[in-house]
């Protein structure tokens, strides 16, 4: 299997240097599924940091993608506009859903400001309990003598148990926000929906599921969940049915898939680099460290898309108002300019929270402090019970250059 992975990696370095940099186009999302997206990342950082795709499936863009570039777009929200969307593919306007993240002052930071307090540090203290008892519950129900996948029994099953409390949705239908976060961005390659028709459907069931518990939660008194924050806000209550869906599907996501992905993507680094497994079993307080490297190294996130508000100057290149502009977040993560070693996994780096995986400026991952706390727990638990959480197969990643995330991670247990 590495032999494998290693021959494909080489043809796409050759493919990566051979291709007129003009024609470059790092957004293919078949390159993201075979991982092999970091020999193209790689010249552009090297040669055109600030580079112009001409044509691409998803229309001409500029890429971002040395580290000081990308904090520059991303804490100059004045220059560099997040409305109409976040990803480099365009919606259509007659299936837009506006979401507070896709949003300027003042909005954003009015909509932000209601559901915010759910994820603030005393909310997260009271919930670290609950995440432990769930994690060993997970942990200790997990078939211990076959191999299974990670991704279904463990990253997908914590992640939707910590959704649920966050919206007091119906735990019995919990799998169902894994499936809606999964058909958000989904398209027919992906082999999760037939088409955009079957795609806009199952948003549909998805708002037709939450106009109810909104209902319930604005005849009730304020409380301490996403639904009923967003039903009693001053600057929410009114919202009109797509902003509550595309409001639904940014909680929904952003709350599945930075936790679920690095869930997966840390077992997998481990077993890349068995020496950092091997020092963390050595020393189990490198957790505090390792779950920032994580989220680094795995990027739950490839980008975020802006649009320019002017005509503006970067890296030595003229970027025209109303061009779009795509922070790749992937590659600057992996940015030597910026970090040490950085295609290294490495638990006990120095400062491993000088990443971008949670983004910067207003538009900053608002639930990071809870994607790490759930990490943490995690692997706090696992080396209690595992000596060595073994990858058996090939991990099976999705078709999107956007969630770096996967599907399948086959893995047998090692107790001590």
């Amino acid at each position: 299997m590495q032999a494998n992975a290693a021959t494909t990696l080489a043809e796409a370095r050759k493919e990566a240097y051979s291709t007129p940099l003009e024609q470059l186009d790092v957004s293919r999302p078949s390159r993201f599924q075979h991982d092999t997206l970091w020999p193209f990342f790689a010249r552009l950082r090297a040669e055109a940091p600030v580079h112009y795709c001409a044509w691409s499936p998803f229309g001409p863009y500029w890429s971002i993608t040395r580290y000081d570039h990308i904090m520059y777009v991303d804490t100059h929200h004045e220059l560099f506009s997040s409305e109409p969307g976040i990803t480099i593919l365009d919606t259509s306007d007659e299936f837009e859903l506006p979401m507070f993240i896709a949003m300027d002052p003042p909005r954003h930071d009015e909509q932000r400001r209601e559901v915010s307090p759910a994820v603030a540090p005393p909310n997260l203290a009271n919930l670290e309990p609950l995440i432990r008892e769930r994690v060993c519950r997970i942990l200790d129900e997990l078939p211990a003598s076959e191999p299974f996948n990670w991704v279904e029994h463990v990253s997908i099953e914590l992640t939707t148990q910590m959704l649920a409390t966050l919206f007091d949705f119906p735990f019995e239908d919990r799998r169902r926000l894994a499936w809606w976060s999964d058909v958000v961005n989904a398209t027919p390659k992906s082999g999760l929906v037939a088409s955009e028709q079957a795609r806009r459907d199952e948003l549909m069931a998805c708002y037709r599921y939450f106009a109810e518990l909104w209902e319930e939660r604005r005849k009730r008194p304020p409380a301490n969940d996403f639904i009923s924050m967003l039903a009693h806000g001053e600057s929410t209550r009114n919202m009109p049915w797509h902003e509550y869906l595309g409001n639904l599907v940014l909680l929904i996501v952003g709350g599945n898939d930075t936790t679920r992905n690095s869930i997966s993507g840390g077992v997998l680094a481990l077993n890349q680099y068995p020496d950092e497994y091997k020092k963390l079993r050595e020393n189990p307080e490198l957790i505090q460290s390792m779950v920032p490297e994580i989220i680094r190294w795995q990027t739950p996130l490839a980008h975020m898309r802006r649009r320019a508000t002017q005509d503006t100057e970067l890296g030595g290149q003229r970027i025209r108002r109303g061009d779009k502009v795509v922070m790749w977040y992937v590659s600057g993560n992996r940015d030597a300019g910026a970090i040490d070693d950085p295609d290294r996994f490495i638990i006990d780096r120095p400062n491993p929270r000088r990443h971008l995986a949670f983004g910067y400026g207003i538009h900053r991952c608002m639930g990071n402090r809870l994607a790490e706390m759930q990490l943490r727990v995690l692997w706090e638990e696992i080396l209690q019970r595992f000596r060595t959480v073994e990858v058996v197969g090939e991990p099976v990643r999705v078709h999107s250059n956007f969630v770096r995330g996967y599907s399948e991670l086959p893995v047998k247990l090692h107790p001590w």
